[in-house]
């Protein structure tokens, strides 16, 4: 007989393979959720004792009591839960009751389930956030070093699918890593940025007043430094900023990565194969495959992410002093998405620092077009010969031919006498036609 579907003490799921194993799994299980929890209740009784307003042998018998998540029945909790809408206050009955007697009644003292909710999510988000950032910077150092070996090597640029003018894969490298710290300055900057909550019942601090705080307002600075948390200027319940933000960073770096993942799912086409994973996956019936699975999760959580982040944006429009489905439809989105981009980061490290990369694959597509792909250039360098219309005309004309007579578009031009003195090798030369891609390379490797 099988059990209920487990949430996962560590992200795990049958269903989503991209976060498993993943330390933004870990962080974001029930347990660390539970975790958060605890050390959120924990902390507003030492913020209460700093300031005078607990005992301070409350503060250690709380802290004491929430210092052990096993002692407390996450399953329990859970559906326990759903008499209030929350796990707060299961939690908070169990805590009490663990604390005693004597200081039970300073669990939890003039807060609001969502003062505890809010403050662990943000607990959640930041432990993940730490967790999450490192896999960005192996991955931006993998592809600085791929962008500056590969420099100068040259492969088709490819618009609207069709091959357009040369590149660089240096320069593609280049722009893959730019992405990547675009998206860990948006993560750093949400991670120094995220709150504490603490308003009470309906934001105003009223009942820490009424158990004889003289000053209400200094208590949300005191129990954000026991969390190591930003203190807020105002309680948050319905003013959800540090939520949204949350929600533009993560699904950004997940889209970021998800580039990544696109251009390397293209580039490893059979028939392609400019790239490759370095350790693909198999197949369940062909035996001679070798899938980029790496590249497959992380697209899977870039196409994921957007509607993840609909939600935590639509849950903005949080009406009174506590919205009725809002605040709780954040939940489960903003740990999916904690997850989803935790998980596309770990695999995105794994993906380019095991990246091959094929050169001479490259320069042989640079002649698939027999020549074609520097005809941006050949317009150019025959206009001052030919004229601009002759110009064009020819190479319409040849363009047409170089197919027609499997010739290259340089055999044909040699034929022209009006060309004879041009240096027709230099001019249909595709690896000569990449532009400034290596100093813009050069220049986005300045980045740090």
């Amino acid at each position: 007989m099988t059990s209920p579907a487990d949430p996962g003490d560590a992200g795990t799921s049958l269903l989503a393979p991209g976060p498993a194993g993943s330390p933004a799994g870990a962080a974001t299980g029930d347990n660390a959720y539970l975790r958060a929890l605890l050390d959120a209740e924990a902390a507003l009784t030492r913020a209460q004792a700093a300031l005078g307003l607990a005992p301070a042998g409350a503060a250690a018998a709380v802290t004491e009591a929430a210092g052990d998540p096993a002692r407390f029945d996450v399953r329990s909790l859970a559906e326990r839960a759903r008499g209030g809408g929350n796990p707060v206050i299961p939690l908070v009955a169990d805590l009490t009751g663990a604390v005693g007697e004597e200081y039970g009644p300073y669990v939890h003292r003039g807060a609001t389930s969502q003062d505890i909710m809010d403050t662990a999510t943000m607990l959640v988000a930041a432990r993940t956030l730490d967790l999450l950032l490192p896999d960005l910077t192996r991955t931006e150092r993998a592809l600085a070093a791929l962008a500056a070996e590969h420099r100068d090597t040259a492969m088709p640029g490819r618009t609207l699918t069709q091959h357009a003018v040369p590149t660089t894969f240096g320069l593609k490298a280049a722009g893959w890593r730019a992405l990547v710290l675009d998206a860990r300055d948006r993560v750093a900057a949400v991670r120094d940025t995220l709150p504490a909550q603490l308003g009470g019942a309906a934001g105003t601090l009223a009942a820490f007043g009424a158990y004889g705080a003289p000053d209400p307002m200094a208590l949300p600075s005191a129990y954000a430094r026991e969390l190591g948390l930003r203190a807020p200027l105002l309680p948050w319940h319905t003013l959800r900023t540090p939520v949204a933000d949350l929600a533009g960073a993560l699904t950004f770096t997940a889209g970021a990565l998800g580039k990544i993942a696109a251009d390397v799912l293209t580039l490893s086409r059979t028939e392609i194969g400019e790239v490759a994973e370095g350790g693909g996956g198999g197949s369940s019936a062909m035996p001679h495959k070798a899938n980029p699975v790496r590249s497959t999760l992380i697209a899977a959580a870039a196409r994921r992410a957007p509607q993840l982040a609909a939600v935590l944006y639509g849950s903005l429009t949080a009406e009174d002093e506590r919205p009725a489905g809002a605040w709780h439809a954040e939940w489960e989105p903003l740990r999916d998405l904690l997850r989803l981009a935790g998980g596309a980061a770990r695999d995105t490290a794994e993906l380019t620092e095991g990246l091959r990369v094929r050169p001479d694959v490259m320069r042989a597509h640079l002649g698939l077009t027999h020549g074609l792909i520097v005809s941006e250039r050949l317009a150019a360098g025959l206009t001052p010969v030919l004229g601009r219309s002759r110009a064009r005309a020819l190479l319409t004309e040849l363009a047409a031919r170089t197919y027609a007579e499997d010739r290259t578009l340089g055999e044909l031009l040699a034929e022209v006498p009006e060309l004879r003195e041009l240096d027709l090798d230099d001019l249909t030369d595709p690896v000569r036609y990449t532009g400034s891609a290596g100093a813009l390379t050069d220049r986005a490797l300045e980045r740090r």
